[in-house]
């Protein structure tokens, strides 16, 4: 079922350094700006993963640039869990984090249980395959979550 994109929604996975911010940058290509996106790892004592660079670079999308964060560190710079409209978790320690954190806030959250490719693949290539196909599970569930991509988000 095909629904409304909120004005606001957070991605959040174990690290914030492959999933989630694949989800924020996806989510942005595909729909545009008219919506707040923001991710978040249940720890960040990682850097941004060079193979979800490498990906997300071939359909457009530049992560880079992306800063990890925690949900401790978004506390601590100021950003209220309680002001997204949708969490999406995308690990089962992120739905767990996510569902604690919010259980005094009416505030929904939703899990998509997408491959978590680090560990996947012997070799470059291999490796690659593996962090493809957790990028395409993710846009295939935007799609099917809130329906085709902007038109003008392309552009």
């Amino acid at each position: 079922m095909v629904r409304d994109l909120p004005q606001s929604v957070l991605f959040c996975c174990d690290h914030n350094a492959v999933r989630s911010p694949m989800a924020e940058g996806i989510t942005k290509m595909l729909y545009g700006f008219d919506t707040y996106v923001q991710s978040a790892g249940v720890l960040s004592e990682r850097e941004i993963d060079g193979f979800a660079i490498a990906v997300c670079g071939e359909i457009g999308v530049e992560l880079s640039r992306h800063r990890v964060r925690s949900f401790d560190d978004m506390r601590q710079w100021g950003d209220d869990l309680s002001s997204f409209d949708l969490v999406v978790a995308l690990s089962p320690a992120s739905r767990h984090k996510a569902l604690d954190l919010t259980r005094y806030f009416h505030l929904e959250v939703i899990y998509w249980p997408i491959m978590d490719p680090t560990g996947v693949g012997e070799g470059r290539e291999a490796k690659l395959a593996a962090y493809r196909k957790s990028r395409d599970q993710i846009a295939d569930k935007l799609v099917e979550t809130f329906g085709p991509p902007r038109a003008e988000a392309k552009a």
